[in-house]
């Protein structure tokens, strides 16, 4: 059966209100990996018309939520363990980098932001709130992108985060293994990103994506890495 997709917000007909409903509905896993949205359907529930909708969907595929395969229509994007088993394999040698790129700002004015994502995820925890703990997980890591001030390197990472997020959105128990653990080795990231030390950060980011590397030998249907 098909969702009934629902305004979030105060009803609008402008593409922007429209991604903004569709892609929420794709993060939270109210449509699934794999699930068709039929532009028939969702128009008649959001009481649009096919125009902004199709706006909407263009905005979705460019930002990898969403693939149109021709006389088909528009899928929401599968990601599968080995998907993001890959892309750890190249964060575990371009996101040293990035730290030490960035670690002249965290170690000055952007420092409170580094801690800032620690202690939402701790919260996040603490709360059970599996959403919180996404993006305060996802805002931790993308800060050594944005902040090493390299276009390729925060390409990389605008490409990553987008599948990240909607992997670890739909399969909660994969997130949730052990988050009192995925606390703490953030907390020993931020501590040896903090001290400029490039050499424990490369080490603390492999025992990070230690189960997330061993996916890359698995099947791609099999539950992904805790850590991603």
């Amino acid at each position: 059966m098909d969702h009934k997709f629902e305004w979030l917000e105060q009803r609008t007909t402008t593409p922007d209100g429209v991604y903004r409903t569709l892609r929420a509905a794709i993060l939270d896993g109210t449509v699934p990996p794999g699930g068709q949205l039929r532009e028939a359907h969702i128009a008649a529930d959001l009481g649009i018309s096919r125009s902004p909708l199709r706006e909407a969907l263009t905005k979705l595929e460019e930002e990898g939520l969403v693939v149109k395969i021709p006389f088909r229509g528009a899928f929401v994007v599968e990601v599968s363990a080995r998907d993001v088993a890959e892309i750890a394999s190249v964060r575990l040698r371009v996101e040293p980098y990035a730290a030490e790129l960035s670690a002249a700002a965290l170690r000055g004015p952007e420092r409170p932001r580094l801690l800032q994502t620690v202690e939402d995820l701790h919260r996040a925890t603490e709360k059970n709130d599996i959403a919180a703990g996404i993006d305060a997980h996802l805002r931790f890591h993308g800060l050594f992108y944005d902040l090493s001030e390299h276009s390729i390197l925060q390409s990389l990472w605008n490409g990553w985060e987008t599948k990240l997020r909607l992997y670890l959105s739909v399969d909660h128990r994969t997130y949730s293994d052990d988050p009192h653990q995925l606390v703490v080795e953030h907390e020993r990231l931020a501590a040896v990103a903090l001290e400029g030390d490039n050499d424990a950060f490369r080490q603390e980011l492999a025992a990070h994506f230690q189960t997330a590397l061993r996916g890359q030998a698995g099947d791609q249907g099999e539950r992904a890495p805790r850590h991603a």
